[in-house]
């Protein structure tokens, strides 16, 4: 080929490229601005799936009506929100390796009916609330395994279904004091994953991550007084000082004051027959236990030799050391005294600081648009959404439409 041809060539494959990236660039700007669009996509956030011929006709009569919020929550109506998007957004909650891969679960399904049913999601870390289904094709529900909802989901059941899966005391189907429930935290599934062993600081860390949005390194302070540290935290790690008074200390200060409110819980299960713990079941101390002559858990008592002078819990009096210091910023309720008994007032605490707040509407936003927020228009919006979330009494559905409409395109 000429020099020349191969010239004109080359022009005419640059003019056709830039005449298809011209094209394309209309067609998505086109695409994205049409209500149809913006309704598809709004409702695939929300519900996974799309939406039928007449959902999607009338939610993007609303969008063109400049009534997009009303169209988010006509997507909110779809069954799919509920079995699928809910249930994938709280999996991870239940375990510690945070994984969705996990069966339908009381604290996955709780967490799904306080959002279904409108309610001050709060409640969720210290209500006595539990979730249940009453189709006659199910078992019971069981202290000791998770068939109940493990048939629900087998079966396809309708988690929207208000009739057949309703909120009950968790005090009367669990045999636990209603003082001593506490939302999805007194949970079988989530006593399995965080008080089964250990020494229940994996209550508090995992708590922490999922409704708080923060890890111990997050929030450790080393400036606060240790003398709530158990005695098996070593003084000298290694021999050397310094890593407890630079490192250990900062989470120990405040993790452990807080811990001492699960002090009477525990997670049965013979680790020879059921080594995965699947038949355990949460039991709480209501009499002194024999090994501690208390109501502590044998648990709290464990490698006391590894400093002997180290603290000795007595009960389940928790104290948030957190109020001062660095940890201030979480924004915790003036109105609340900072401390009590059991993990109730723990999840109280917790509950209505304004981490939880912020921490739920950044999950949401990351479900929905799939990413987490990072621009400056981003974190504004989640700033508004805080301020929506509370003034419409905590409503996570609110939160749901609202990040569903700001992603949803221009």
């Amino acid at each position: 080929m000429k020099a020349k041809d191969r010239m004109r060539l080359n022009a005419f494959k640059a003019c056709s490229m830039s005449l298809l990236i011209l094209l394309t660039a209309a067609f998505a700007c086109t695409a994205s601005a049409g209500p149809r669009e913006q309704a598809k996509r709004i409702h695939d956030r929300i519900a996974g799936v799309p939406p039928s011929a007449s959902v999607l006709d009338d939610m993007a009569q609303d969008i063109a009506a400049n009534r997009k919020l009303e169209a988010a929550f006509t997507a909110l109506e779809d069954p799919a929100f509920y079995n699928v998007t809910l249930k994938n957004f709280a999996a991870p909650w239940t375990n510690e390796a945070m994984t969705p891969f996990v069966p339908l679960n009381d604290y996955t399904a709780t967490v799904i009916g306080l959002v279904r049913d409108d309610a001050d999601f709060r409640r969720v870390l210290y209500d006595n609330i539990l979730y249940v289904g009453t189709w006659n094709d199910i078992p019971a529900y069981s202290n000791s395994n998770n068939n109940h909802y493990e048939k629900i989901e087998e079966l396809g059941h309708d988690l929207s279904d208000k009739q057949n899966f309703r909120p009950e005391s968790q005090s009367a189907f669990t045999g636990l004091p209603a003082d001593a429930t506490a939302g999805v935290i007194t949970s079988r599934a989530a006593a399995r994953a965080f008080f089964s062993a250990g020494t229940n600081r994996a209550m508090f860390r995992f708590t922490l991550i999922n409704h708080m949005c923060r890890d111990l390194e997050q929030v450790a302070d080393v400036n606060l007084s240790p003398d709530r540290i158990r005695q098996d935290v070593s003084r000298s790690p290694g021999g050397d000082s310094r890593v407890f008074l630079n490192n250990c200390v900062g989470c120990h200060t405040g993790m452990d004051p807080m811990t001492q409110a699960f002090a009477y819980y525990d997670y049965e299960y013979n680790p020879d027959s059921d080594p995965d713990g699947m038949l355990g079941r949460l039991v709480y101390n209501t009499v002194n236990d024999p090994e501690t002559q208390s109501r502590v858990q044998g648990k709290y008592l464990i490698n006391s030799t590894t400093f002997a002078p180290g603290y000795v819990t007595p009960d389940d009096k928790w104290d948030n050391y957190w109020r001062q210091g660095t940890n201030r910023r979480l924004d915790w309720d003036g109105s609340l005294p900072g401390s009590g008994h059991g993990a109730k007032s723990l999840g109280e605490e917790w509950a209505r600081s304004g981490a939880f707040a912020e921490c739920q509407v950044k999950k949401v936003f990351t479900n929905v648009c799939l990413r987490p927020p990072s621009t400056s228009e981003d974190h504004t919006q989640v700033e508004t959404m805080v301020s929506s979330f509370r003034s419409h009494n905590f409503n996570l559905k609110q939160v749901f439409a609202e990040s569903a409409v700001y992603c949803a395109g221009e």
